[in-house]
């Protein structure tokens, strides 16, 4: 094990990327090795600062690095320098494998899996946090992982870890590994789903014997996937399903839906591992809001429950909370995910409506019109029109629920899922109080 002697001090590094975590590696790195910055949107840079350490494309090929570290949304295979990183792919490292080399002696937890990674990245932190532990909320989630300060030997990291970190990782190693669940997402960049699974189960393998590694064995992924690598590390399998008398203890309508209960039982079995009292853990529980635009409930009345979860950029994601509800109004549309399949049948949407908006709306229509009622439309706007024109002509007097999940990556029209969200807020504010 390294023995906090980070083995990228005072060398020659170049920092491929310059979003969150490539500023982050830079300013951690910039009083103690010589750096060299490359983006392939060099425009965008403005500091001035980061400018004088831009190094062009063509000095690159002439300098001889010690090190490349890449931001996780850098595709090696589809970028401005992807000929020279398959010559020098030995030396591709992240900021992951940095913080490693730094902080190997604290306990760190991470957390990957295609859904609920930063709802239980948040539960988790708040858990221990209660508990008076000192926690750090880092990666995905919270603050890039380099930009921690005060460390201490009793911090403990909770790691919310990409399949793009982990791929191109090769020091790190984690205490506890979680996997939460595995299905088909992200295959646009990592063009299989072997090659997906790989790289969320490089958390286990590289695992010594001495770490925990929890895995939803019921998820046939993860199921076929551990009968297929040597693991070294201790099992602890995660069923789904949670006793109903703690449930009803909480008392938190957060954790109704499937996938949540999913993510609630891998946090009971890690608080196990830090003793943690019963009474602050249900307290604890008790008071969890959830985390804006995943299953997040931004109206509710006597009739009606609105729900924004934006978050949901695949079929899995939305089924998960499909399947705690009834009569619903589902909102789903934008760019669909490759080979990406919509797992519930007919009689599991009997009481669902689908309303579809987004650049691949034809493509949704005709993936779920045989198992539910389905409309599609050119924007938002005018299918939440269509939305509340069809709860007020429905006979039925049941409570309704709109729910916007849809399905799907956003950036046919939005940033990112939180744009998109936020957009959605805004409709529905301005619909509810007309």
């Amino acid at each position: 094990m390294l023995k906090n002697k980070n083995i990228f001090f005072k060398k020659k590094i170049l920092i491929y990327g310059l979003g969150k975590s490539g500023l982050s590696t830079y300013q951690f790195l910039r009083k103690k090795s010589n750096l060299y910055l490359f983006d392939d949107k060099k425009s965008i840079i403005e500091k001035t600062e980061i400018k004088k350490k831009l190094i062009s494309h063509n000095d690159i090929k002439n300098k001889e690095f010690d090190y490349i570290i890449i931001s996780p949304g850098i595709n090696v295979n589809k970028c401005l320098l992807a000929k020279y990183l398959k010559k020098n792919s030995n030396k591709i490292n992240t900021d992951l494998d940095i913080f490693y080399s730094s902080y190997s002696e604290n306990k760190n937890i991470s957390i990957t899996g295609t859904n609920g990674k930063s709802t239980t990245s948040k539960i988790l932190y708040n858990v221990l946090k209660d508990q008076k532990f000192d926690v750090r909320l880092v990666g995905n989630i919270g603050n890039p992982i380099l930009l921690e300060e005060n460390i201490k030997k009793k911090t403990i990291f909770v790691i919310e870890a990409s399949s793009y970190q982990l791929e191109y990782s090769k020091l790190f190693r984690t205490n506890y590994a979680v996997i939460l669940n595995i299905s088909p997402d992200h295959l646009e960049r990592h063009g299989t789903l072997r090659n997906y699974i790989k790289a969320k189960f490089k958390l286990v393998k590289n695992q010594t014997s001495r770490g925990i590694a929890f895995l939803n064995t019921n998820n046939l992924h993860i199921k076929k996937e551990i009968k297929k690598i040597k693991v070294i590390s201790k099992i602890i399998e995660i069923k789904k399903t949670i006793n109903p008398k703690f449930l009803k203890i909480i008392n938190n309508p957060y954790f109704i839906s499937e996938g949540n209960k999913e993510n609630l039982s891998f946090v009971i079995e890690i608080a196990k591992k830090f003793n943690i009292n019963q009474k602050n853990l249900l307290r604890t529980l008790k008071n969890f809001k959830g985390l804006k635009y995943r299953q997040q409930i931004i109206h509710r009345s006597k009739n009606l429950t609105v729900i924004n979860d934006s978050k949901a950029t695949s079929y899995s994601s939305s089924a998960s909370i499909l399947k705690s509800l009834s009569n619903v109004y589902w909102i789903v549309g934008g760019l669909a995910k490759k080979n990406d399949k919509f797992p519930l049948c007919k009689y599991d949407c009997k009481t669902f409506k689908a309303y579809i908006f987004g650049r691949d709306k034809l493509h949704f229509f005709k993936q779920l019109k045989n198992a539910i009622n389905c409309q599609h439309f050119q924007d938002l706007v005018f299918l939440l029109k269509k939305v509340f024109l069809d709860i007020k002509r429905e006979k039925n007097k049941k409570h309704k629920i709109i729910l916007f999940s849809p399905a799907a990556a956003s950036f046919d029209s939005f940033k990112n899922f939180e744009d998109r969200g936020k957009y959605f807020n805004s409709l529905i504010k301005k619909l509810i109080n007309v």
